[in-house]
Parts: structure tokens; sequence; C-alpha cells
């Protein structure tokens, strides 16, 4: 019987299920971000399955074969298409930034004539050489990096291909078998069950709250200046669109990084009417959509600091790539719910938690 093992055996199996789930980790290391994403969407896929079992009666195969068909072809597939076209604009504004710049600024109103334009510029823009090589290295290397990200996937090589396979497979069985995993995964935890379920929804809180409030509310910021890029007819606005995405985490700036130099753009080439249109847009939506609607998306949910949440989408970028937007909030709450945990666990030490102190 394992309960009789003495000392040493137990060491000896404690070592060998490490040494062993260390090796089976090496070996399926190419596809942990992808079981890990996949488990991101399934549990947001989840709610969509349960409403099929109850209001239609089928089994949870069936209810989330017909969940993953539907996230596929509502969401996943006009996705797809959309970052190819990004891909492509990426890799046509990285090649060819500094001339389209040159030409929008400088073909059609020498700098001079802008500055006179408007005076309060002057103190506050650099000189001209500068600005168009700052403007033209800092284009360039956005645009390389969003295509590395996305263009492997867009193109469909075999890696590529294999990963979404997957992807798909395994959020098939995520949404069809998720609280079976999970209950088998927390039994080797040796946690009481009560801390196993507040780890649990401490994490699925935060993540939520991070999905929502980084997540949506980034794509429908991006989107709406992404509209305005586009009726105004600025080259690569997909490609802008989803650099003010991944920029809406900055508070208050994010993407305004981005709409104000194309302002300053198109009020240098004119007609004027269309530059104050543009503007009035980003600053009175786009600027401000944000504060309408992280409380409604949020709601209850644990919320992170707008620091950390920056601090790991960036993170997370640089280190996992364009999914990294998802992965590092995402890892971020699952450090916070863990250090909150700790806290409760040791509470008699540690004294009263500071979020819980009341004000003088």
């Amino acid at each position: 019987m394992l309960t009789d093992l003495d000392r040493f055996q137990r060491r000896f199996l404690i070592g060998l299920v490490v040494a062993i789930s260390l090796l089976f980790l090496w070996m399926v290391k190419s596809f942990l971000i992808t079981l890990l994403l996949a488990a991101i969407l399934s549990s947001l896929a989840m709610p969509c399955q349960r409403f099929l079992c109850r209001r239609f009666k089928l089994k949870n195969g069936s209810a989330a074969f017909v969940t993953l068909l539907f996230f596929v072809f509502i969401i996943a597939l006009p996705l797809l298409g959309f970052f190819g076209l990004v891909a492509a604009q990426a890799l046509d504004i990285s090649q060819s930034a500094r001339p389209w710049i040159e030409s929008q600024i400088v073909d059609a109103m020498s700098w001079n004539e802008l500055l006179a334009s408007f005076p309060l510029l002057g103190k506050f823009l650099p000189q001209q050489a500068d600005l168009l090589a700052k403007l033209a290295e800092l284009t360039r290397t956005t645009g390389q990096f969003l295509a590395s990200s996305v263009i492997g996937f867009t193109r469909g090589t075999a890696a590529a291909t294999l990963q979404i396979f997957v992807l798909l497979y395994a959020t098939f069985f995520f949404i069809k078998d998720g609280a079976h995993i999970l209950d088998k995964i927390l039994y080797y935890v040796p946690l009481p069950p009560e801390s196993e379920q507040e780890l649990v929804e401490k994490i699925i809180s935060v993540a939520k709250a991070v999905i929502k409030g980084s997540l949506v509310i980034g794509i429908i910021q991006g989107g709406l200046a992404g509209l305005a890029f586009w009726i105004v007819d600025i080259p690569g606005w997909a490609f802008w669109t989803t650099v003010m995405m991944v920029l809406s985490i900055i508070p208050a700036i994010g993407s305004a990084l981005v709409w104000v130099p194309a302002a300053i753009v198109l009020f240098a080439q004119g007609p004027f009417w269309v530059a104050l249109v543009f503007t009035l847009w980003c600053v009175l939506v786009v600027g401000t959509i944000d504060n309408f609607l992280r409380p409604w998306l949020v709601g209850r949910d644990t919320k992170m600091s707008d620091l950390m949440v920056l601090i790991s989408t960036l993170g997370g970028i640089f280190l996992f790539g364009g999914i990294g937007f998802i992965l590092g909030p995402i890892i971020a709450s699952l450090f916070m719910a863990v250090w909150y945990m700790y806290g409760d666990a040791f509470a008699d030490s540690l004294g009263q938690r500071p979020d819980s102190l009341s004000s003088k």
C-alpha cells in the first residue's frame, strides 16, 4: 500500500513524479500556450454550452460541438480574415514607413507652414528631420513586430495549421468536460476544499474582469478609432486599428498616441472640416467610451489596477507575442489570486489586510 511507504520511498516517489512531469511538459512545450488559450476560450464559451443543454436538451458533447462551431464561424473566421489584412498592411507599412510619412507631411504642406498654422506646436514638436526619423523608425518597428505576430497564422503554414487544430480540439474537450478536468486537477492540490474553491473563484473573477476591461474595451475603442481612419482613408487603417486596440490598455492616453499624430497630418493636408470631424470623433467618442463601458462590463468582478494591467499586458506581448495581450493579464490574475490566498492563510501572522483598514 502507498500509505505504508517510508520517508525515503515517499521522497523517491515525489522526485519521480516531478521528473516525469517536467519531461512531459518539455515534450509538449510547443502546445502549452495553445492549451492555455483553449482553456480561456472554453471558459468564455461554457455559458453558451450550458444554455444549449438547458434550452434544447442537448447532451454535453453535442452542445459543446455546436458552441465551438458558432464561435468558429461567427468570431474566429472573421478575425482570421481581419488579421490577414493586418499582416499585409503591417508588412507594407514597415517597408514604406518613411516615404509615406514624408509624402503625407512634407509634400502636402511644408513643416514651416504647418507650424505657422499652429504656432503652439512649435514649442513642443522637434525638428522636421528628427520627427520624420523617429516616426519612420517607430512605425517600421511596430509593423515588423505586429506582422511577425500574426503572419504565420494567416499564411496557413503547417505549424500554424497544427496549432489551430490542437486549439479547436482542446477547446471542444474543455467545453465538454471542463468541470470534470478541473476537479481532477484540484484533487492533486494539497489544500482544503474551501481554499481550492476560493482560488478558482478568484482566478475566474479576475480573469473575466481583465478580459472584459482590457480585451473587449480595447476592441471597441480601437474599432471606433479605426472606423474613423477607414472613413478618412488613412492608409493601413486595419494595422492602426490593431495598434490602438493594444495601446488602449494605457489609461487616458492609449489610442491617442496614434490618432493625435493622424489628426495633425489631416490638419496639415486638409480639408479642414475633415480633420476637425475626425478629431472631435476621437476626442468625444473614442476618448470617453472607456468611462461608460468599464463600469458596465466589469461590474462587480475583481479589478486589477491600471498599472498591473499595463505591465502584465506589455510583458505578455514581449514574452508570448501577440497572444500575450490575453495571456499576460490572465497570468497576472493567477499571480494576484495566489498572493491573496497566501494572505488569507497567514492572516494571523501578517495582521489586518491594508485594503480592509478603515480610513481615519
